[in-house]
């Protein structure tokens, strides 16, 4: 009997350790859809850690802000602050043209003359530059992508996760990188 009662006071504890990691270390998320090719594809699975500072180019999961129900993954383009434009399928923030080198393998794919991204600026959002406690999320799809040019920019307190792993399938097991 103390056996059993050690047993399942162990059991108890790692289930407290577990639930309170996956409620404040990190969150497990399935992808669904094919807006974040070709760098995340449907159906693999991550993992999102909370608690971390989101950067520029991160991809981060957020609560949609069309209260479908759903959660999006979406990579971070604009930070609060940002002025961002694209412009001949290139992305300038803050006058500056930037690389995105996660979609150069994608776009040389492209035969049909279209730009990956259509050309936008901030005007599409009604401001300058992006405000405070807001973000500019695109997908890397950007074709198909719903993203922040249809749903808006992002409330910074809708984001559950920054999406740092892929743990499924094995092919792709292994540390995301933002570039």
């Amino acid at each position: 009997m103390k056996e059993l009662l050690k047993t399942l006071g162990f059991i108890a504890i790692f289930a407290l350790f577990l639930f309170l990691l996956r409620q404040y270390v990190f969150t497990p998320v399935i992808v669904k859809g094919d807006s974040m090719d070709p760098t995340l594809h449907d159906g693999e699975r991550v993992i999102a850690l909370k608690q971390t500072e989101i950067e520029r180019f991160d991809i981060i999961t957020f609560i949609a802000p069309d209260d479908t129900g759903r959660n999006y993954i979406k990579r971070v383009i604009g930070l609060p602050g940002d002025q961002v434009v694209y412009q001949n399928d290139t992305l300038y923030i803050n006058g500056t043209a930037y690389d995105e080198p996660y979609l150069e393998a994608y776009k040389a794919t492209l035969d049909d003359g279209f730009p990956l991204t259509d050309d936008f600026d901030m005007s599409l959002f009604n401001e300058t530059e992006v405000p405070e406690g807001k973000l500019l999320v695109l997908g890397d799809n950007r074709r198909i992508s719903k993203d922040s040019r249809q749903l808006g920019l992002i409330d910074e307190t809708a984001v559950l996760g920054d999406v740092a792993f892929v743990f499924w399938p094995l092919a792709d097991f292994g540390r995301l990188e933002n570039d």
